[in-house]
């Protein structure tokens, strides 16, 4: 019998997990940055040791909030372009308990040491293998659906989610490719500059893929709707779609620049990573000018506030990640603080906002609801949220610029002007400015938890919504 409602219940979960982890990812990174102003803040605890809470933060940030959010808005995303309820709920349930498992692994195994060393890939091989399991559910069940969707057409949207689903599978496996030793340790098949040149390739495409192309796809379709505009256009958001797609793949090197790996690779990594800026810088005018007709909204709309300003940094972050790639830009920003800075412009000013966002949005349609609790609550949050980005960034990108100059700072004789406690000095006005906007920026998740609990509370669970006939989503 053909169904006629959606699947809501795997999506409400999964939404509000992602509230809940990205509390618990960001305190943890609020934790972090006193540590770098107080070292014993933590009274010398081991397992909340900076370098055991480090790789747990980007964790929680990158795939338990980040993830939950794509999981959520795919698979809701999915059901409404195609119309057709979720294919295989029982393999769409699994991928929800199987990935809360992998992220509760994680917050274990993490602050007790258990880790392979590997950036954004430090989980040890058995939940590796957890993983994997639930990515093949997971694209079992978002291509299943896509398969007997009752619209011919596919969504610009759906096109991005296909590609970072299969991406992030090839570079999940390829990069974990490890020898056992015991059920807690592993060894890298790779050595040397192959497991560098391996693992950043990974690396920088989990970002190219994982919090770029997927999230794209949700700004593709939580723009036009929440502005009540059709995209700007649909044939660039194609182009977008291909040449990003394409370009990102061969960019990873560029994290790399002055090592030991061979010098053309390096200065590959350096061209692809200069092309990334138009296709990038295309997707975000295609969102961007989504709104013409209704840039009025803007002044009564939070919600859009958080999409577009998501944009916006959207923008400055692809127009800085190239910049950073040039060689003698490289030479100055590499290991500083300034590097710090634009991964959270990405990460904050981007990927969380535009998740905030789309989880406004989404959320009151889970309960029942046409519009969140509290306007002004989210009114309040987007304005904590963007002057604690902006705080952040900007002591960072200063910060990162003095500790660049006074490292290569040298004496006529040829020895270094500053010494290594110096540079740290100089730092701890800036650390303490990125923690006061770390800290206005987790203060606007809890504004949003509040929020959440007002709206579930006055609301009403929906586990499955009606499939309007012959109606595009």
């Amino acid at each position: 019998m053909e169904a006629t409602t959606y699947n809501y219940k795997v999506v409400r979960q999964f939404a509000i997990m992602t509230v809940v982890w990205g509390i618990v990812g960001m305190l943890v990174g609020v934790i972090l940055a006193a540590q770098l102003i107080w070292p014993d803040i933590t009274f010398g605890i081991e397992w909340l040791s900076y370098g055991r809470l480090r790789p747990l933060h980007t964790n929680a940030v990158i795939f338990a909030f980040g993830g939950s959010a794509l999981f959520a808005v795919s698979y809701y995303i999915v059901q409404r372009t195609c119309q057709v309820r979720l294919w295989a709920e029982k393999l769409a349930a699994f991928t929800f308990w199987g990935w809360t498992t992998v992220i509760v692994l994680a917050a274990i195994t993490l602050p007790l040491g258990y880790t392979s060393t590997k950036e954004y890939a430090e989980l040890e091989w058995p939940i590796d293998i957890l993983i994997t399991l639930v990515w093949v559910a997971y694209a079992l069940v978002f291509f299943g659906t896509i398969v007997k969707r009752k619209t011919k057409h596919i969504y610009v949207s759906n096109w991005f989610f296909g590609a970072y689903i299969l991406t992030i599978a090839l570079l999940h496996i390829v990069n974990n490719l490890e020898i056992p030793v015991t059920l807690t340790k592993s060894y890298s098949l790779y050595s040397g500059v192959q497991d560098a040149m391996v693992q950043w390739w990974y690396g920088h495409n989990a970002v190219g893929f994982f919090l770029t192309t997927a999230f794209l796809g949700m700004m593709y379709y939580f723009v036009p709707k929440q502005a009540g505009r059709p995209i700007y256009s649909y044939r660039l958001s194609v182009v977008h779609f291909w040449s990003l797609n394409f370009i990102y793949m061969w960019a990873g090197p560029h994290h790399l620049q002055y090592t030991a790996l061979p010098d053309w690779a390096q200065s590959l990594g350096m061209v692809f990573s200069l092309m990334l800026l138009a296709p990038s810088w295309g997707g975000m005018m295609n969102g961007i000018m989504t709104l013409s007709g209704a840039w009025h909204k803007l002044r009564t709309d939070p919600i859009l506030k958080f999409l577009v300003t998501a944009l916006s940094f959207y923008g400055m972050s692809t127009f800085e990640g190239p910049m950073m790639s040039i060689k003698t830009v490289n030479a100055l920003s590499h290991y500083t603080e300034w590097t710090i800075g634009h991964v959270h412009s990405g990460a904050l000013g981007w990927v969380a906002m535009i998740t905030i966002g789309s989880m406004y949005y989404l959320i009151p349609r889970l309960f029942g609801r046409e519009q969140m609790y509290s306007t002004r609550l989210i009114e309040w949050h987007f304005w904590w949220s963007t002057i604690g980005v902006v705080l952040y960034i900007a002591s960072m990108w200063i910060a990162g610029v003095a500790q660049g100059l006074m490292w290569r700072a040298a004496n006529a004789d040829g020895t270094l002007t500053y010494s290594f406690a110096q540079v740290l000095n100089t730092m701890y006005p800036f650390y303490g400015i990125r923690l006061a906007g770390g800290a206005l920026f987790f203060s606007g998740m809890l504004l949003m938890a509040y929020n959440v609990w007002k709206t579930v509370r006055m609301g009403r669970v929906v586990n499955d919504a009606p499939i309007p006939q012959a109606v595009h989503a």
